[in-house]
């Protein structure tokens, strides 16, 4: 017993002399140090901050480009004519009859989208569909897509109506936006007739959804104008072929009256009597799209280089500060974790968004549900106006639903998050340190 008494009395005397665990905790018995209750209406004076969190590089933001940027081939030369002799007689050669199909869209084409006038249909779609007092657009693009905000690029380029439709109600519902919409063309642009020689008014006439014919067409020209029927013709240059029907055999024959046009058809009204004008009228017609063909085609690999090299530099700049933020080489804000937390150390602030003391507390585990105590948790924060003072928020989530109160709490750069240790894991700590203490006392006692 004397021997046992000798051993407490050696343990008592390491206590006493601060060997024995000591215990971090927040001491309120300076002046320097507030603590404050982590409430909901303290979170909104915690919150009241000037910090802005650092933002990522442009770099990050931007695109490389579309095709927005894309130069015309440059103004066309002018067409010519010569003069012609009269035919003898004029031949008749009918293009092949066609079938009429269902309108597809294609690039240039305007299609509008319109939904229901109620308010919160609107705004939740965020302006993407115009309302029907303000109707708004797509232009379908080269690469056959529209651009819709909120919604990104949906091709539509070769889809009748009742398909782009369906491919709209996917993006809409791909994208979580209310698909109640009516789907129009507003502007045909795609496909087109050109009609020129003896008319009023040489035009191109678009080809909308209700098939063309050749009347329709040169009504929309302003009509025939000669006066000499018995020696004109209309000419109709397809595919690199061309057809011809007498003017006379024309108006006295519905049928050829409604002779389908298809896109890219060129109608000539000849009144010179050679097919070889209409032919060379024909074939400058061709060498003009061919020259914008050309142009254009020029002009999107530039624009295509340019994207190239757009993409290249946003690339590399967002892989070099990338590899600077592992590098450690990018300033960043922190926080510091201390005391019974799972992994004690510093987080890194995110950028372009506030941080709260959930995404620090949980994004390494949390803490210790074993050794913290969920009534001591706090947030220890130096005060910018006076040198030395610490404000400590205090939140008891020993009711855990304060823990919603974490979620709201803005971090600021330098704070630190520290978890009180539970009094019987303090004791725990004392006794492992005292135990062997004591056995080694012990054990010194007995030898002796």
């Amino acid at each position: 017993m004397l021997k046992w008494f000798f051993a407490v009395v050696a343990a008592a005397s390491l206590n006493a002399c601060g060997v024995a665990y000591i215990s971090p905790q927040v001491s309120t018995q300076t002046e320097n140090v507030r603590v404050i209750p982590v409430t909901s209406e303290t979170v909104l004076a915690a919150n009241r901050s000037n910090y802005v969190p650092r933002q990522i590089p442009d770099a990050f933001f931007r695109n490389a480009g579309d095709g927005s940027g894309l130069r015309g081939p440059g103004a066309a030369p002018p067409p010519s004519l010569s003069e012609q002799r009269r035919p003898a007689a004029l031949s008749t050669r009918i293009p092949p009859e066609q079938t009429p199909g269902p309108y597809r869209i294609g690039v240039g084409d305007v299609v509008l989208l319109a939904t229901k006038t109620s308010g919160g249909t609107v705004e939740e779609l965020s302006g993407l569909l115009a309302a029907q007092n303000s109707r708004q657009g797509y232009t379908v693009q080269d690469d056959g897509a529209i651009a819709l905000p909120d919604v990104g690029r949906v091709f539509l380029g070769g889809l009748t109506l009742e398909e782009a439709d369906a491919q709209l109600f996917q993006s809409l519902v791909e994208s979580q936006i209310d698909p109640t919409f009516s789907l129009e063309i507003a502007e045909f642009n795609s496909k087109r007739v050109s009609v020129g020689g003896a008319v009023a008014n040489p035009t191109v006439v678009p080809i909308t959804l209700t098939p063309l014919r050749l009347d329709e067409a040169i009504t929309r020209a302003g009509g025939i104008a000669t006066a000499d029927a018995d020696f004109a013709s209309i000419r109709i240059y397809r595919a690199g072929n061309l057809y011809q029907i007498p003017l006379v055999r024309y108006l006295s024959e519905p049928d050829l009256q409604k002779i389908l046009l298809v896109a890219g058809d060129s109608v000539f009204v000849d009144t010179a009597f050679e097919l070889d004008k209409a032919r060379a009228y024909f074939e400058e017609q061709i060498a003009l799209a061919e020259f914008r063909q050309q142009g254009r085609v020029q002009a999107l690999a530039e624009l295509t280089a340019e994207v190239e090299l757009r993409r290249a530099t946003l690339i590399e700049g967002r892989s070099n500060f990338q590899e600077r933020i592992a590098l450690d080489a990018v300033d960043r804000d922190y926080v510091y974790l201390t005391g019974e937390v799972a992994r004690p150390g510093r987080f890194a602030l995110p950028f372009g968004r506030q941080a709260t003391l959930a995404d620090a507390l949980y994004a390494d585990g949390g803490f210790s549900s074993e050794t913290g105590n969920p009534a001591q948790i706090y947030i220890l924060r130096g005060s910018e106006a006076e040198f030395g003072a610490v404000t400590a928020w205090h939140l008891d989530a020993r009711n855990v639903t304060n823990l919603v109160l974490a979620t709201k709490f803005e971090l600021t750069p330098n704070d630190i998050i520290f978890v009180a240790e539970q009094p019987v894991t303090r004791w725990n700590r004392v006794v492992q340190q005292l135990v062997p203490s004591l056995l080694t006392s012990g054990a010194s006692i007995a030898s002796n």
